[in-house]
């Protein structure tokens, strides 16, 4: 039977519609699931019968009933007495309705932790009073602040067990608030309470008659609802584009999930970070009626009056509403959960959106000690749990917000051996900064050992300037055909050429990093070097080439020359093709095009001497 104060409560529940997300987290055994669980009693949020399941269940196993069980579902999770995953759970107030999710607490479960306070607005921070606050009360807070997560409210549980202790409570408030406040944040307030007994979760109680404030209900409700992210400028990162052939349907449907603002049909776009732009055709959905408009939350396909070649990674946003930032750069707060420590100069892969990316710890500014708050700024490495302001470095720019701007287009993580070993959130983009390829280059050229032989003997020699020729366009578009009539047709003029086919590579040299499309082209910039310090000219075919990898194959065959021949349409916002090629099925007479550039840009020495 229910309350007086429960009946009250469900009385009084609107169909106001507006929802908020918060998190209970909390140092392991400090009682989150239990302040949970019983909040859901308490507001007679339960299935009917659950309670009293639970109950009989506890009886039939000789345990102690426990309102964490409640919400510890998995078997696992009720045997070892810890929330190993984030469970989610709903009820309602008199103002809104609430999705809660609890957290695990235990430092081995920190990643579900984050992924779980991530999707919150505010969060319920658990300490108990008889422990105090401890290690991971510390680590919390920390995240939830490097999160962006400014509405905290601080529950001291456990009360009964330092008989309701006013000193006590005082006592770990003070001690938390000046954590808090190194962190420049600060609890909307401390609750004093005990779960078990119902204490000031839903209703107040005598055995806390030194405390005015409000109960934990009360304090939920006094939080703020964040703007809706349909108010925000849109963010719509590129999933994958689609194409239809059948029934002649010439679609090319770009499609994703809307994470802020909203778009309509005619809107204007940009595509970043390539930089092309176009105007919204058709808003695409599938068995739905025909949508004129769409917004933050939904996933839904676009198309394009003009056809441009864009994929999946890139941030769609208005003309004239780009994000913040966009680099190769970032300065970065990280927290660090793999096994093996992050170090410099290793490889690891960054997700931002739906882009992935190469990425790099270029410095660690500090390492932060999260139980102590105390840094250090000499640390070579970050080790597992570590909390560390660093500047990382990605292969690509990549296209992002400031945490301080909107936080779905700040946050990311690093993968490491195909696992999330890390998390963090984006703080400042560091322009004019060097980059690794161009620092590598430098050494490489100061380093470089050569023989008497100069360049200019080499030259001499074949009657040629060396080059690479670098074939690029869609797929089937004839670019290996083309290649090998090109070397054909140079050699049997007499020059010192040289195919390098994509199979001698992946074959050979790049074995050993299959699907890697970045290292593969950083290793062929590498080998074009060597070719073309030889004096050759090297032809080789890449489809589908970019601005940026097109930059690091030019930098990385520094100071050789690169010249681009494009088939068909082209996917560059700023690099211009030395030529422009229309597939044909002409190959000899198309590569003779190619061999006469070469004559004009004077590459073969008879005829400029």
């Amino acid at each position: 039977m229910k309350t007086q104060t429960q009946t009250e409560l469900v009385d009084r529940q609107t169909a106001s519609g507006e929802q908020m997300n918060i998190v209970v987290i909390g140092h392991v055994d400090h009682g989150k699931s239990t302040v949970v669980g019983r909040l859901l009693a308490d507001t007679g949020s339960l299935p009917q019968g659950k309670l009293e399941d639970v109950k009989k269940r506890c009886a039939q196993n000789s345990k102690p009933f426990e309102y964490a069980f409640l919400l510890d579902a998995l078997k696992d999770e009720q045997a070892q007495g810890i929330t190993i995953d984030s469970a989610r759970c709903f009820f309602r107030s008199s103002k809104r309705e609430y999705i809660i999710i609890d957290a695990p607490g235990h430092i081995e479960f920190l990643k579900n932790m984050i992924s779980g306070a991530a999707r919150a607005e505010a969060a319920v921070l658990v300490i108990d009073a008889k422990e105090g606050v401890r290690e991971n009360s510390r680590r919390h807070g920390y995240l939830l602040s490097m999160l962006g997560i400014r509405q905290v409210v601080v529950v001291v549980n456990k009360l009964d067990l330092v008989d309701y202790s006013e000193n006590v409570f005082e006592s770990i408030r003070t001690e938390y608030s000046q954590f808090l406040k190194q962190l420049n944040t600060e609890a909307r307030t401390f609750i004093p309470a005990a779960a078990r007994e119902g204490v000031n979760i839903v209703s107040r109680s005598k055995a806390t008659g030194w405390y005015n404030g409000p109960t934990m209900l009360e304090a939920l409700d006094e939080f703020e609802k964040e703007a809706s992210p349909v108010d925000q400028p849109l963010r719509f990162p590129v999933q994958d584009v689609y194409k239809f052939t059948e029934h002649d349907d010439a679609r090319r449907v770009i499609a994703g999930r809307i994470e802020t603002g909203k778009l309509e049909v005619g809107d204007e776009v940009v595509f970043l970070p390539s930089g092309k732009k176009s105007t919204i055709a058709s808003i695409e959905s599938f068995n739905l009626p025909v949508q004129k408009t769409a917004c933050a939350g939904q996933s839904t396909g676009i198309t394009l009056t003009e056809q441009i070649y864009v994929t999946a990674g890139e941030i769609i946003c208005k003309a004239g509403q780009p994000p913040t930032a966009m680099g190769t750069h970032l300065k970065a707060n990280i927290f660090w959960m793999g096994r093996q420590p992050m170090i410099k100069g290793k490889r690891y892969k960054l997700k931002i959106g739906t882009a992935r990316i190469a990425v790099w710890l270029r410095d660690i500014v500090n390492v932060l000690d999260a139980s102590e708050l105390t840094t250090d700024s000499n640390k070579q490495q970050i080790e597992r749990h570590d909390v560390a302001e660093c500047v990382l470095e990605t292969l690509k720019p990549i296209a992002f917000d400031l945490t301080t701007d909107i936080a779905r287009t700040s946050r990311f993580v690093i993968i490491d051996n195909y696992e999330i070993a890390g998390g963090g959130v984006i703080l400042e983009n560091l322009r004019n900064a060097a980059d690794r390829i161009s620092e590598g280059v430098r050494r490489r050229q100061h380093n470089w050992e050569r023989s008497g032989i100069t360049p200019q003997k080499r030259s001499s020699r074949y009657s040629q300037r060396s080059t690479l020729v670098l074939v690029t366009g869609a797929t089937g578009m004839g670019k290996k055909q083309l290649a090998k009539a090109l070397e054909e047709q140079l050699f049997e003029s007499g020059r010192m050429v040289y195919y390098l086919g994509l199979a001698n590579s992946l074959y050979g040299i790049d074995a050993d990093i299959e699907g890697d499309r970045d290292e593969y082209l950083r290793r062929l910039g590498e080998i074009s070097h060597l070719f073309t310090d030889a004096g050759l000219i090297l032809i080789t075919t890449v489809s589908e080439l970019d601005d940026y990898e097109l930059k690091m194959i030019r930098q990385l065959n520094h100071p050789n020359d690169c010249l681009l021949v494009n088939i068909g349409s082209r996917r560059f916002s700023e690099a211009k093709p030395d030529m422009q090629l229309e597939p044909s099925s002409n190959v000899s007479q198309t590569a003779q095009k190619i061999c006469d550039m070469l004559t004009e840009k004077k590459y073969f020495i008879e005829y400029y001497l």
